[in-house]
């Protein structure tokens, strides 16, 4: 599959998974509340097994999300980070929007997001809290970096 880009200079957000770099990736998610201590081989294996969007400014990666999804039915976004270097300049909303605007995530019944602290990011892009939360449930193992389980 080809690769998506969407552009406004300086910045580029692209799901060339061959252009992200892990290491940046790896350092941002494994300092983060909800991936702490995260090892690189699991965010390597998530990045190859999901839709990632890049963000780019020149060579150097800014930010990063991850869309779980069947590309028919339903989306998680997830591991929605951009860096603190470059925060302030709307680069997350614009990465949202890019996101939704994606081919593959067209027509879908259901996104989801897990966030503590970014409701009103996610709201300007049309989340809102869960309809019918009794009908969901989760297996839920936030300590699963630090015991291996």
């Amino acid at each position: 599959m080809s690769s998506f880009e969407i552009e406004r200079p300086p910045y580029l957000i692209t799901t060339d998974a061959g252009r992200f770099d892990i290491d940046k990736i790896w350092g941002w998610l494994r300092g983060s509340y909800w991936a702490a201590g995260v090892p690189r081989a699991v965010v390597l294996r998530a990045i190859e097994n999901c839709l990632a969007f890049g963000i780019f400014e020149g060579a150097a990666q800014i930010g990063l999300a991850r869309v779980v999804t069947d590309r028919a039915t339903v989306a998680y976004l997830a591991d929605v980070f951009v860096d603190e270097a470059a925060r302030g300049r709307g680069l997350g909303k614009w990465l949202l929007t890019t996101i939704q605007t994606h081919p593959d995530l067209q027509g879908l019944r259901r996104w989801m997001l897990g966030t503590r602290d970014a409701h009103g990011l996610y709201a300007q892009v049309g989340f809102r809290p869960i309809e019918h939360p009794e009908i969901f449930m989760e297996i839920h193992r936030p300590d699963v970096y630090q015991t291996g389980t």
